[in-house]
């Protein structure tokens, strides 16, 4: 149950008794009319702002409003108090009834729980990570792997039909690059000197595997070859590195429903140059010459006509080529059809996860997708900020294996999947990120994995001990699931409870705005007011969740568990595991 869409139904619902009772006019508009949570808690549980958004509408001035609609809630029994607030808005406070009651929900609904609908449906293509297939995956990568994951999984839960998916870059120079940079590799298999890596290649021992492959298959006949050697081994090469990318992201438990070649766009159907025909008939193509670019270098700009996209029409700073002088496609123009492609495929929003080094590639990429669809769908980049990886403040070095930069498995074989992901999405994408292995990795509550995990461990361990204290109370007997919650009624305790009432309409909100790290915020308040009850208890001892009274202990104990399917969910939609004990 979503607390906020409920009372905001009880909103609606006075204002159609108002209607039909005609003090408000029939056909009264209530657009706009919204429920929240109210800055100050001292003014109660929730507040909604009818009566100014409906005042010129109503013809009533908001106050005179408002008291209409206090007047429809005060009978309410879930209700403890309406007040109108300033020049009319209503504070609403709920009886803890209310809130108690919200506990069984919990326990009913279960895992689904925090499940929506606001997605409606809606098919969206979310592409991530992308990385180059030439070389392992570093942790520049795993933030937006890990960041797209969760953005996925949690559209998903709040009702989007989410596509996940991989543009593998095997077309173009980067490919050839790899190519030669293994078959130097399996020259060395063969037991020739190779000396030093030749600059412009790939210098990484992750390579070496793949040039011994190629031995083991090919003996030496890719040495009696000229160059027909080269998309031989260009295709080998290509097929280990993407192996070894799924093999990296399944270690942080990310899978992808596709993975969509750049170089099927040219074969067997040139699908760049039908995308170049669809948007000059649409007449944003023309042939012409480009101004050189201001204050940087940019090898697409040649001094020529030529075939150029009108991005400009579309918000872009300059108009962009598709062809180069040699006639073959820019990236860009690769780009297009790709994402053409997703439009062809019938998907009603489109999220790319991007590096912060394609900051300069957004516009251009938003305009063309513009232009394809007349406008009718936008293209939504999410930018990830670079990672600064740290041990106790300290850079730590390079992989040796990659040769140039730490590699995503390294990282996760040092602290695990758990910390790199809850950290990864526990900034917001656009900051960035500072990844201390020591920070990650401590157990206190200045590391917010651990704390979060913990209290999910922590519950398992207060159930487990009150079966002992008390047997025969677990967690699914009928003396909890059928408890006394209006034993429940700690000022603590109800804290708790409206905090998890909160958790459908987080869902929602972080799933509409594309915000994984609201949940992971949301998280850390859940648990942060768990362990806070445990140490009133500490001080407290008859706040405690096992108490001699056995009646007492159920209600609590019916709370406890609400609170770990919250955390439970939450966790699984990040990726997270909810571990029974921390090790």
């Amino acid at each position: 149950m979503n607390v906020v869409d409920h009372v905001q139904g009880r909103i609606l619902a006075a204002l159609d008794e108002l209607k039909a009772a005609g003090d408000l006019p029939a056909d009264l508009d209530t657009t706009g009319v919204e429920v929240d949570t109210p800055r100050d808690p001292t003014h109660g549980d929730l507040a909604t702002n009818a009566a100014m958004v409906l005042t010129k509408r109503a013809g009533k001035k908001p106050r005179d409003l408002a008291e209409l609609i206090k007047a429809k809630l005060d009978g309410d029994p879930d209700i403890a108090k309406v007040d109108v607030a300033g020049p009319g808005f209503i504070n609403i406070a709920f009886v803890p009834a209310f809130w108690q009651r919200l506990v069984q929900v919990i326990a009913e609904e279960g895992a689904d729980y925090g499940r929506g609908d606001v997605g409606t449906g809606l098919k969206v293509n979310l592409e991530y990570v992308s990385a180059n297939p030439t070389g392992p995956m570093h942790v520049g990568h795993c933030r937006g792997a890990v960041f797209g994951d969760a953005l996925a999984n949690l559209m998903a839960f709040a009702g989007f039909d989410v596509t996940r998916e991989y543009y593998i870059n095997d077309a173009g120079n980067q490919v050839e690059v790899l190519a030669r940079s293994a078959f130097l590799r399996y020259r060395e298999a063969l037991g020739e000197d190779i000396g030093e890596i030749p600059q412009g290649l790939y210098p990484g021992d992750y390579l070496k595997p793949v040039g011994a492959a190629l031995a083991e298959t090919y003996g030496r006949k890719l040495l009696e070859m000229n160059e027909e050697w080269l998309p031989i081994v260009k295709a080998y090469a290509i097929d280990a590195m993407m192996a070894e990318i799924r093999t990296d992201l399944a270690c942080l438990g990310i899978s992808h429903d596709v993975f969509f070649s750049e170089a099927s766009l040219s074969k067997p159907v040139d699908r760049i140059a039908e995308t170049i025909a669809t948007l000059r008939e649409l007449g944003h193509i023309y042939e012409g010459n480009l101004p050189p670019p201001k204050g940087e270098k940019n090898d697409d700009w040649e001094d020529r006509t030529q075939t150029l996209f009108k991005a400009t029409s579309f918000g872009d700073d300059v108009d962009r080529a598709l062809q180069k002088s040699d006639g073959t496609y820019t990236y860009f123009a690769a780009d297009i059809a790709y994402h053409k492609t997703k439009l062809d495929r019938g998907f009603d929003e489109l999220i790319d996860v991007w590096g912060a080094d394609h900051k300069g590639y957004i516009k251009r990429m938003q305009s063309a997708v513009a232009a394809l669809s007349g406008g009718a769908r936008k293209l939504d980049v999410k930018v990830c900020e670079m990672v600064n990886l740290t041990r106790n403040g300290e850079p730590v070095k390079m992989s040796k294996r990659a040769g140039t930069f730490v590699t995503l498995r390294d990282v996760v074989d040092t602290v695990g999947s758990d910390a790199v992901r809850f950290m990864m999405v526990y900034r917001t994408p656009e900051t960035t990120l500072d990844f201390d292995y020591a920070k990650v990795t401590e157990q206190s509550k200045d590391n917010p994995v651990f704390y979060v995990q913990y209290a999910h461990a922590r519950i398992v361990s207060v159930l487990r001990n009150a079966a002992e204290a008390h047997p025969g109370l677990t967690a699914d007997s009928a003396e909890i699931t059928g408890a006394d919650l209006a034993r429940l009624t700690d000022s603590g305790e109800l804290a708790l409870i409206k905090r998890l009432s909160d958790f459908p309409r987080v869902v929602a909100g972080a799933a509409k705005a594309k915000e994984p790290h609201r949940l992971a915020f949301y998280l850390y308040d859940v648990a942060s007011l768990l362990h806070g009850q445990w140490n009133r208890g500490t001080d407290s001892p008859h706040l405690r969740f096992i108490t001699e009274e056995r009646s007492g202990t159920a209600a609590r104990l019916a709370l406890l568990i609400a609170t770990r399917q919250v955390l439970s969910t939450g966790l699984g939609v990040l990726g997270v595991h909810a571990p029974d004990a921390m090790r």
